[in-house]
């Protein structure tokens, strides 16, 4: 019956290009990204941030032009390599930059110096004078501009930033005022600096415990097929144990209160006797429909439980499905640091060097060269979403390649570089158009964020209640659409059609499987999440056996954090892709039941595990159609189309 009015879905047989305009519209912005890259080095910004510059416009280490209506500007600094602030800790947190007259110096001040003699003393000896240009050595300690034209002192010890000649103090605890202001539970620095030493001292079980979260992410990968029933188990009488107290405490305080209020009769008194009886009938109401909901879904779990076991299975046939997050991360941190570097160029990019208010030199855009920023932030979110979406696409090829091959000895030697393979020769289109959807998403989210945390001050309750809602909105927004692309990637992988064809026939079954849609996003995710708990748990226990053999209470909060952070880091990433192989499994198993029904020359694909699972709800279903009702009804769409 469905037959003639829906296109036939073709797992695999024909490979045919999609979406091709938008791949060349990703082209032609990269392309944009790389301009922006290419100007600004031509506009002289990688050699001022690299080499540095001092407040007059001149950069350090170079023969240098003269800036109109600037004193000490086009000075030969051809010897003079590093920067020095006279006022290193002066730092402005508003236009995040250092409030300091810059100098070029020959070398940094490797001691302490407390005193003006002490300045030229080094200045003497070293030939690095450390005061403004206009003063020679000898005037230091005579000349009364000495006091402005010559570092704040005592002058820190400092030592040059690798690869870019700064002078930086090599004590930190200047920088805690710094600090202060991001954390402000560091107050005095001492705490700063027990905590860094501490992370220094136990750098080598910090590193341990890494790894033993990778090992212990790579294990549960392997066993969580064989432990997804007494997850579900456990997950079961947590829910039933947690709903049935919560509702038991509040009845008793209700009585509690109601015994002792006889004897009080304050209106505060009776507000809460009011407020406790409407929670405890409100958690009553709860639990009595989750229990109905725990009942319908009852049969769904077995699904869930079916197709985690069929997720294991493919992990052992394609192991290299376990390596696919280090890849993404990989090449997630390469674009970063790419587009970290050029927004550091941006900084100081600039043709021409503009007159401050206190006559120092600042390179800023002029016209329209602003909007720079703007693309380049753009840049950064679609292209890292759009790698993210290649993991996704790269992952759904090859669990549908599993999935709809008969003979699993008949498998591509590694599924995984044959679904790379046929992502760039057929689809990057498709993951372009995908990843651009949920960007456009996410900048109206980043703007409204940006403009919450700018009225934090301000106190206009209405409107912030009002941008929380709409970041609320749009951030659901971006989870539906990122699970609905996941889906419509797995559609283009299986019949190679357009985004849009893809999304639609997705969520056509998707909406037929409503219900075992949300089973599996709920019991699934919770089971991972459960997974997750047991990783973070794990790694946090070892961490905390490990690093009780150094006693000193003070430091092993950092380092305990640090590890369960990235435990947790991990193990999202490896179950992230569980998750991603589960939905993968369950859209190709919706496909199959619905077009196949097991007789003759309409096989199902499936795997052993699901097939006993159909086999079930069909007898279940028999037993029903028998005795007639609504879980005969209920569980129709689970069998073939033809019998509908």
């Amino acid at each position: 019956s469905h037959k003639s009015s829906k296109r036939e879905w073709k797992p695999l047989e024909d490979h045919s290009c999609t979406d091709v305009p938008w791949l060349l519209l990703f082209i032609l912005f990269c392309i944009g990204m790389g301009f922006i890259c290419g100007f600004s080095i031509a506009t002289g910004a990688a050699a001022r941030l690299l080499s540095g510059y001092d407040s007059y416009g001149n950069i350090c280490g170079q023969k240098n032009v003269k800036v109109e209506g600037i004193v000490n500007s086009g000075l030969d600094l051809t010897h003079k390599k590093y920067v020095f602030f006279l006022d290193p800790c002066n730092i402005d947190l508003v236009h995040q930059k250092i409030k300091s007259i810059a100098l070029c110096v020959s070398a940094c001040p490797r001691k302490e110096l407390k005193t003006l003699a002490d300045i030229q003393k080094f200045a003497e000896t070293n030939g690095s004078t450390l005061c403004s240009y206009e003063l020679q050595p000898s005037e230091y300690t005579t000349d009364p501009r000495a006091a402005k034209l010559c570092p704040k002192y005592p002058v820190p010890e400092s030592a040059p930033i690798p690869f870019f000649h700064r002078c930086a103090p090599v004590n930190i605890s200047c920088y805690a005022k710094f600090a202060e202001a991001l954390i402000t539970f560091v107050s005095d620095s001492s705490v700063l600096h027990r905590l860094i030493s501490g992370v220094m001292t136990s750098k080598e079980i910090i590193m341990g415990l890494c790894l033993l979260s990778l090992v212990l992410s790579m294990i549960l990968m392997v066993i969580i097929r064989y432990i997804s029933r007494v997850l579900v188990w456990i997950l079961t009488i947590l829910v039933i144990l947690g709903s049935l107290g919560g509702t038991g405490v509040l009845w008793w305080l209700y009585a509690k209160q109601r015994i002792s209020a006889g004897a009080l009769e304050t209106q505060v008194a009776k507000d809460n006797l009011q407020a406790l009886l409407i929670y405890a009938i409100a958690a009553t109401v709860f639990t009595v429909i989750l229990f109905l909901i725990m009942l319908i879904m009852r049969k769904r779990v077995a699904l869930t439980i079916a197709l985690f076991h069929v997720a294991g299975k493919v992990f052992i046939h394609l192991p290299l499905l376990v390596f696919q997050p280090f890849w993404t991360f990989f090449v997630l941190i390469l674009f970063w640091t790419y587009w970290i570097t050029v927004l550091l160029f941006l900084g100081t990019t600039g043709k021409h060097p503009i007159p401050n208010e206190e006559g120092f030199v600042e390179f800023r855009m002029a016209g329209p060269l602003k909007y720079m920023w703007w693309y380049h932030v753009v840049g950064l979110i679609w292209i890292s979403e759009f790698i993210l979406a290649c993991q996704q696409m790269t992952v759904a090829g090859a669990v549908v390649t599993y999935y709809f091959t008969r003979e699993k000895r008949n498998l591509p030697f590694t599924p995984i570089l044959a679904s790379v393979n046929r992502l760039v020769c057929y689809h990057l289109g498709t993951v372009a158009k995908g990843s651009f959807i949920i960007t456009l998403v996410k900048i109206p989210r980043m703007i409204l964020m940006y403009i919450h945390t700018q009225l934090k001050g301000k106190e206009n309750a209405c409107a912030r209640c009002m941008l929380k809602a709409c970041i609320c909105c749009l951030w659901c927004l971006e989870k539906c659409l990122t699970y609905l692309n996941q889906n419509a990637y797995t559609a283009t992988a299986i019949n190679s059609t357009n985004f849009c064809t893809s999304a639609k026939d997705a969520f056509v079954i998707l909406v037929e499987n409503a219900l075992r849609v949300a089973a599996i996003n709920t019991v699934g995710d919770f089971m991972l999440f459960l997974g997750k708990v047991l990783i973070v748990c794990s790694t946090g226990l070892a961490g905390i056996m490990l690093l009780n053999y150094q006693r000193d209470y003070t430091i092993w909060v950092l380092p305990l954090i640090i590890v369960c952070l990235f435990a947790f880091l991990v193990a999202h990433c490896f179950l992230s892709i569980y998750e991603m192989v589960v939905d993968v499994l369950f859209l190709c198993f919706a496909i199959d039941t619905k077009y196949n029904d097991g007789s003759p020359g309409r096989e199902f694909y499936m795997d052993k595990v699901l097939m006993e699972f159909v086999e079930n709800s069909r007898k279940s279903m028999k037993e029903a159609g028998r005795g007639g009702g609504a879980e005969g009804r209920e569980l129709k769409p689970m069998v073939g189309a033809d019998e509908e």
